[in-house]
């Protein structure tokens, strides 16, 4: 049973409504004492709470949040919303219900008589294993229960990758220390007892194939014991508590609100204030997962690239100057508004830059276009070879194309080329699909004042400096030259 001083705050949690216990200073990566436990009262953000994020230099590593709580408390609903408005991030969902233990003969043949609310149900120690594997960035083969069989699958398992954000979920995750010291940040929903019991009612009956008196039965036997002996004294390793679960939505706003400050591109946007990346969407994800499948069709790869394409170029074009304008609407009203940008060109990088050129030209009518061709196993991959530029290039704003920023060495070049013409380096926004972040360390450090606009940035280069996870040779894909 809690303490007298537990029960106390939770009545008053209960009672205050929307809260947070606030995020300690001590740092959410190990385990906080009893003595470091602060009043639940309000929400305190801290940036020395997440050192594992803030050197840019140190190796990038997902941002585990653990989530916990009541049987039916809402758990899964507060996941499902974090993962909905974290859309621009990878996401993996590791439930410790996966990682039951398969019963023995003999203890499926007192099934009734199994406690599945202890610890010692799950498989601990596979489950460490799977966040430490996921966070070194390795894919990871998460087994799969049947909750009517009480055994999992021989034949099955859910495939996981690479990613940004890894959540567990379950309700035990804080019991382990271990465990707890993998997370970055620590939820706790918490949900009305008689709440959370209707709910476990509808789901086990529902989705699990048992009767409402078995359900009733197990509850009283181990559910509620278990919760009074595991699951609410971990209450107190929470950094943020969220009550009334999915329902509280200002809750789980300023923590996803939180979150995002905490990810981003390897806070690169943050490093170089002249880098931007466009918003992310669905839509942008799921072409992005098209793109940069290798199976795609050649038709396919275009459609796809060619509207990501010009979503990067209408950005880009939100980043030129503009002048005031007025004009008269058919009402006869009139609208205040802007001009376009008039001294404008584009430069491709032959030959996958030509690849946005189409995209350029269907925003921008009659705009002039130059090409630069630059040799990349020349002296240290930068040998100019050909340059064709609009010969008052001096004069005006440029659109440098090139779908891949890898390196840098060739965008640097081209850069290189573009000033020595006489244009500003104020003037030059260099436009790509995806970025290294060494190509983009590469190219800021040396050209501060430029702009970067791009639409993902990856993970890194690997040994032959290729964009890691990336989309190939992107030239070859895309002209039909890859097979």
């Amino acid at each position: 049973m809690p303490e007298d001083s537990t029960s106390i705050d939770y009545v008053m949690e209960k009672a205050s409504g929307p809260h947070f216990s606030g995020l300690r200073l001590d740092g959410l990566l190990s385990s906080p004492s009893k003595s470091s436990v602060s009043s639940p009262s309000h929400f305190r953000l801290s940036n020395s709470s997440f050192s594992a994020t803030d050197d840019p230099a140190a190796p990038h590593q997902p941002f585990v949040i653990g989530v916990t709580g009541g049987t039916a408390s809402g758990k899964t609903t507060v996941c499902d919303m974090i993962i909905q408005q974290l859309h621009d991030h990878r996401i993996v969902l590791v439930n410790q219900d996966s990682f039951y233990r398969g019963l023995t003969s003999e203890e499926l043949e007192h099934v009734q008589e199994y406690n599945f609310d202890h610890p010692d149900a799950f498989d601990t120690e596979q489950l460490l294993h799977c966040v430490n594997t996921l966070k070194s960035g390795q894919p990871y083969q998460i087994p799969i229960y049947d909750f009517k069989t009480h055994q999992r699958k021989l034949d099955a398992f859910r495939q996981v990758n690479a990613c940004d954000v890894i959540i567990l979920e379950g309700i035990l995750v804080f019991h382990d220390s271990r465990v707890r010291d993998l997370m970055n940040m620590k939820i706790f929903v918490d949900t009305d007892a008689d709440v959370r019991l209707a709910r476990r009612i509808r789901r086990d009956t529902v989705e699990r194939g048992r009767d409402v008196d078995s359900v009733l039965e197990q509850y009283a036997k181990f559910v509620k014991p278990a919760f009074d002996d595991f699951v609410l004294p971990s209450k107190k390793y929470a950094d943020v508590i969220i009550p009334r679960g999915g329902d509280n939505h200002v809750a789980v706003d300023l923590i996803v609100q939180h979150i995002h400050t905490k990810l981003g591109q390897h806070d690169l946007c943050k490093i170089y204030p002249n880098v931007f990346v466009i918003e992310s969407t669905f839509q942008i994800r799921g072409m992005h997962t098209l793109i940069r499948e290798k199976d795609i069709s050649k038709h396919d790869f275009v459609f796809y690239s060619d509207r990501l394409i010009r979503l990067v170029v209408e950005h880009g074009l939100g980043h030129l100057p503009f002048t005031e304008k007025q004009v008269v609407t058919p009402t006869g009203s009139v609208y205040s508004g802007v001009d376009f940008c008039k001294k404008l060109c584009g430069v491709s990088v032959i030959r996958s830059g030509e690849s946005m050129e189409n995209a350029l030209r269907a925003c921008c009518k009659g705009i002039k276009i130059g090409k630069i061709l630059i040799h990349r196993d020349g002296d240290n991959g930068m040998q100019l070879i050909y340059e064709k530029l609009p010969s008052d290039i001096s004069e005006r704003h440029v659109l440098l194309l090139d779908p891949v920023l890898g390196t840098g060495n060739s965008a640097n070049q081209a850069i290189e080329l573009l000033i020595q013409k006489g244009v500003p380096e104020s003037h030059i926004i260099f436009l790509n699909l995806i970025s290294a972040p060494e190509g983009i360390h590469c190219v800021c450090k040396r050209f501060p004042k430029l702009k970067i606009v791009t639409s993902e940035i990856d993970q890194c280069l690997n040994e032959e400096f290729r964009v890691i996870p990336g989309l190939g040779e992107f030239g070859d894909r895309y002209f039909g030259t890859d097979e």
